[in-house]
């Protein structure tokens, strides 16, 4: 049999009777820890036990600590049979060791039985005065950053021991927290002579000197401490809500499709101007059509937001097989082939041609052609360099010139179209993005207008009653300039 026992938070009032008496009567007892307040008291009682101290001297990480600890306990098991491990406050609280012992004990079929005891969350919240019901959420520091962080429930963070990984802890809570959100610094909570709480601002977390094994934080539930992504949900369950605004209740998926689309391109523009306020700005506008789009979804009955994450997620570990899975890649342009591949099978495509098909018509005509073009470049049909792709251009104005003072307005734009998808394939063979480009060229269209315009007010001119000669004089005196 082994029998598992906690040592209480660290007020020797704290121990059970029950297994003080354990303690005293076992031959073969061990510590995970010897740095615990009760140790002195325990020893006084004449309780002897070994303890697992040097195991973190040993090991590169706690888990291989724990799993040492684990596995040397029931090695002894099986000569010693009779066995009593101990560990700080209650064996089921934040205590890996004894969940990897319990894991053993039930794969080799070994007797256990756990002892209860009072867990230095019970010490904590009884010296907070803190009522569990009202919602509490117990994290481990070292395990903090696979945690989700939420406002709405209390939060105590365990085994803050010592200044780095208060440190770290402080860094992780800053990505939800406010820098001067107000916490509870708690150290040996209960124990009389060496309990000590006081209230900081979570920037000084890592400045406290009385760090150590004993130390814990809190942070008290504050609804408007921050906004997160359910607050974002639920003001659009607000504005879509029977009494909710007028405008947003008319909407649905087809008529805000012109916003998501207009709000994609300012989120463009922001990254343009390397404005990183303006950016933070118009993603919130993006992702606020993808919670809009989803609350119509909700409320037909189709999806909700929970289903378009899903649906993002597995898409994202399906094509990271190189991350997920156990396929190997050299570089990124083999990740790319992958990508291609698995969104091939995702798809069902059936040829080639329904991978040009599946180019969105919607897109920008320039940004299509050039998503068209490197589709069937893919599988070679492409030019072999950039000259004959720009003889094809001459070749497409050359046949534009011949139709265009016809009637035959259907065929004049199919030329002009053919022009414009050969200067898009140039772009592509120099590795050109046609939509900058083109956009490039049109801010120097409107600063050589806005040149030629400002010049004509110094003269007293309007442009209406300029000559083209006149305004054409002034555009190539912009081009020099």
């Amino acid at each position: 049999m082994i029998k598992i026992v906690g040592l209480g938070p660290g007020a020797k009032e704290a121990l059970t009777i029950g297994t003080l008496e354990l303690l005293k009567d076992s031959e073969n007892v061990f510590f995970r820890t010897e740095k615990h307040p009760n140790v002195e008291y325990l020893k006084s009682l004449g309780v002897n036990f070994n303890s697992y101290d040097s195991a973190y001297e040993n090991s590169e990480s706690f888990d291989e600590v724990y799993k040492s600890i684990a596995d040397d306990i029931i090695n002894k098991h099986n000569s010693l049979k009779d066995i009593v491990y101990a560990v700080p406050g209650h064996p089921l609280v934040a205590e890996n060791s004894v969940t990897l012992l319990i894991e053993k004990c039930e794969e080799l079929k070994i007797d256990y039985e756990i002892l209860p005891a009072v867990s230095f969350v019970d010490a904590v919240m009884e010296s907070l005065k803190l009522d569990p019901i009202n919602g509490i959420k117990i994290i481990d520091a070292f395990d903090i950053k696979n945690q989700i962080l939420d406002k709405r429930v209390g939060l105590i963070i365990t085994q803050v021991y010592n200044k780095f990984i208060a440190s770290e802890t402080k860094l992780a809570l800053l990505e939800y927290y406010k820098d001067e959100t107000e916490i509870y610094f708690v150290r040996a909570a209960g124990v009389k002579g060496l309990e000590s709480i006081r209230k900081i601002k979570l920037y000084e977390l890592d400045r406290q000197e009385d760090i150590d094994y004993l130390t814990s934080i809190y942070i008290p539930k504050k609804l408007d401490e921050v906004k997160d992504f359910y607050d974002l949900l639920n003001i659009m369950d607000t504005l879509r809500s029977e009494d909710g605004c007028p405008w947003d209740l008319e909407q649905n998926h087809k008529s805000l499709k012109r916003c998501l689309i207009e709000e994609t391109y300012e989120v463009i523009e922001a990254i343009d101007e390397e404005d990183d306020i303006k950016l933070t700005e118009e993603l919130g506008d993006v992702l606020l059509q993808v919670v809009f789009h989803s609350q119509i979804g909700k409320e037909d009955g189709y999806f909700n937001i929970n289903d378009v994450i899903e649906s993002i997620c597995n898409k994202m570990i399906n094509r990271h097989p190189h991350i997920f899975s156990n396929v190997n890649v050299k570089n990124s342009e083999e990740v790319l082939k992958n990508w291609d591949e698995i969104k091939k099978e995702e798809k069902k495509y059936k040829s080639y041609t329904d991978e040009l098909i599946s180019v969105p018509k919607v897109l920008p005509a320039l940004l299509r052609a050039d998503k068209v073009q490197c589709k069937a470049a893919k599988v070679g049909f492409d030019w072999a360099d950039v000259k004959p792709a720009m003889d094809k251009v001459i070749e497409e104005l050359n046949e534009v010139k011949d139709v265009y003072n016809g009637e035959n307005r259907s065929r004049i734009l199919e030329e002009v179209g053919d022009l414009i998808f050969a200067a898009v394939n140039v772009a592509r063979l120099l590795d050109i993005d046609p939509e900058i480009a083109l956009n490039y060229t049109i801010d120097k269209f409107i600063n050589r207008f806005k040149f030629i315009e400002e010049c004509a007010i110094k003269k007293g001119l309007d442009l209406l009653d300029m000559t083209l000669e006149e305004m054409d004089e002034l555009w190539e005196e912009a081009k020099r300039m």
